[in-house]
């Protein structure tokens, strides 16, 4: 069995991070101070990074039903700080949580909210935009 890498809240916040910016159509902002990373796809938000009490922390949107199977399946991953607890997931440093899962919930994040937008403001097919294989 492959040994899990466990990840801290800060190289989790810093894989994030990068991921996004290889993402299409993609900015930055600090509306809410210094320490909220607001992460937006044509002015809409699909990952925030902030610090809950201590511990850095990574809010992505999802689909509810990933949502709930995930919250089940790994501790780190929690109800969204903040967020409708529905459709927002909080992944957190710990040990269950790797840099290929993270950067796939980045992507999923990234692909609804684009599938939210107009077409015509769509960056990427969000069908088709890198789907595992």
């Amino acid at each position: 069995m492959e040994e899990l890498i466990t990840l801290d809240g800060h190289e989790l916040q810093k894989i994030a991070r990068d991921c996004t910016v290889e993402l299409p159509g993609t900015d930055v902002e600090h509306r809410f101070g210094p320490d909220w990373e607001l992460h937006k796809v044509r002015g809409k938000v699909f990952m925030l990074m902030t610090d809950m009490p201590g511990r850095p922390v990574v809010i992505l949107k999802a689909d509810p039903d990933d949502a709930a199977v995930l919250r089940e399946q790994y501790a780190d991953i929690t109800p969204g700080y903040h967020m409708n607890k529905k459709h927002w997931i909080t992944a957190e440093g710990g040990d269950t949580i790797d840099e290929k899962l993270l950067k796939d919930l980045v992507t999923d994040s990234y692909r609804l909210v684009v599938g939210g937008l107009p077409k015509s403001k769509q960056p990427v097919d969000p069908h088709t935009y890198d789907r595992r294989t």
